[in-house]
């Protein structure tokens, strides 16, 4: 049976480059999740290349002599996939492929491929399919290189550009149309929306794989999908969570990731509406992960991106059962003491501690740690926006939850 499974793994390599914004420390961490993407689309990863280069080749990528590298390692070893950590241009990818007599991918086809593989509902699959389309729009010369090698000839003399532009036109309607299904769509999960009335929304942010999923299962004790790889979880799920008295909505978004293809932000607007249009925001943060801090800092430049930046949050530190530190001898002098040598104890007296104790949390969803302290501090911060809404509620508000349950008595999953 495992026998099976290892050969039916598609055989990969992954390349990225050593710039000047880019070190080989950050090289590594970021091909250590385009090895966890792979994995998670299906491939096994056979070897690593790079390169130190002031700025990619704008033709390949790499330069000549690594490319040549690249091309004889997988003719020997039989490899059927190149993974390339950043995204290329239409040209590059063209070019690459005629040096190398196998597939071709960059890490936003991978991504798009991940999701495409995980869309469940009708609605995540029109989104998928829409950046998929526009990803592949500018890429469809690609597709007609053999046509190059043609030199001419009766019958031959211009099929290949008809061919382009009719592909083009077929894939534009497509957008076209996907755009207007995915518009009626919004319209439909928008009088949704409306309809919940004005309970407080709670989303469930962070980068994709640090728990979110288990820790809403745990709270609304509901059955989101959960597994160990990446974008486990692709559609919004809105459940009615009451904590003592205070009835409020919770939904759980899907994981951001560094380098998030901009075509997947374009089509997944409306599923990243649940953040925007929250009223507060649990950044769940895996503090197990070496790059947690990196982390942190993609999810927020995400949140600027989609403007939703300015709204409340508690960070949510989980896994901290997992949670490892390096650690010095005593009479060792030579080696210096990183952020990866800090306990826990010594994080929380870092930035972490600016941030309160009312907005910082340690918990482990999945092995229910502190989290009887981390209801009581969501109970407070949506006790205090409810407060802010229906100031007449102060006094009488034990009793208020028993009409918001009569106006909202569902559960929902978009």
């Amino acid at each position: 049976m495992l026998e099976k499974e290892t050969i039916d793994l598609e055989r990969t390599v992954i390349v990225g480059i050593v710039t000047q914004k880019q070190s080989e420390e950050k090289l590594k961490e970021y091909l250590d999740e385009l090895e966890f993407l792979t994995v998670t689309a299906g491939g096994q990863v056979n070897k690593r290349f790079s390169q130190k280069m002031e700025q990619p080749n704008p033709k390949t990528f790499l330069g000549t002599g690594k490319m040549e590298e690249i091309n004889v390692y997988t003719r020997e070893h039989n490899i059927s996939t190149v993974i390339f950590d950043d995204e290329l241009s239409p040209s590059q990818q063209k070019n690459i492929s005629k040096i190398l007599d196998c597939k071709i991918l960059d890490r936003t086809n991978l991504i798009l491929d991940i999701f495409a593989q995980r869309a469940e509902t009708s609605y995540a699959r029109t989104q998928v399919e829409l950046a998929q389309c526009q990803y592949l729009l500018p890429r469809l010369s690609g597709m007609w290189t053999h046509l190059e090698r043609q030199k001419g000839g009766i019958g031959l003399r211009g099929p290949g550009e008809t061919e382009i532009e009719t592909d083009r036109r077929i894939v534009r309607d497509r957008i076209a149309l996907l755009k207007e299904k995915i518009k009626v769509i919004d319209k439909q999960q928008g009088v949704q929306r409306g309809n919940r009335g004005a309970m407080v929304r709670v989303a469930i942010i962070g980068y994709t794989n640090v728990g979110k999923s288990t820790l809403m299962n745990l709270v609304s004790k509901s059955d989101v999908f959960v597994e160990d790889k990446l974008f486990a979880t692709l559609d919004t799920t809105v459940r009615k969570v009451v904590i003592r008295n205070l009835p409020f909505l919770l939904s759980d978004t899907v994981g951001f990731i560094r380098k998030l293809p901009t075509q997947l932000i374009e089509s997944f607007k409306s599923t990243l509406d649940e953040v925007r249009e929250a009223d507060l925001l649990l950044h769940v943060v895996d503090i197990s992960h070496p790059e947690f801090e990196h982390h942190i800092e993609s999810v927020n430049k995400i949140l600027e991106d989609i403007k939703a930046s300015d709204k409340p949050q508690i960070m949510v530190f989980n896994k901290i059962d997992a949670y490892k530190h390096l650690e010095i001898e005593e009479d060792d002098l030579m080696t210096e003491k990183t952020n990866r040598h800090n306990t826990l104890a010594e994080w929380k007296a870092t930035w972490m501690s600016k941030l309160g104790s009312d907005n910082a949390l340690f918990i482990s969803a999945s092995n229910k740690e502190n989290i009887e302290e981390f209801k009581e501090k969501v109970y407070e911060s949506v006790r205090q926006i409810h407060i802010t809404r229906f100031p007449y509620n102060k006094f009488l508000y034990p009793d208020y939850h028993e009409a918001v349950e009569k106006e909202t008595d569902e559960e929902e999953e978009i």
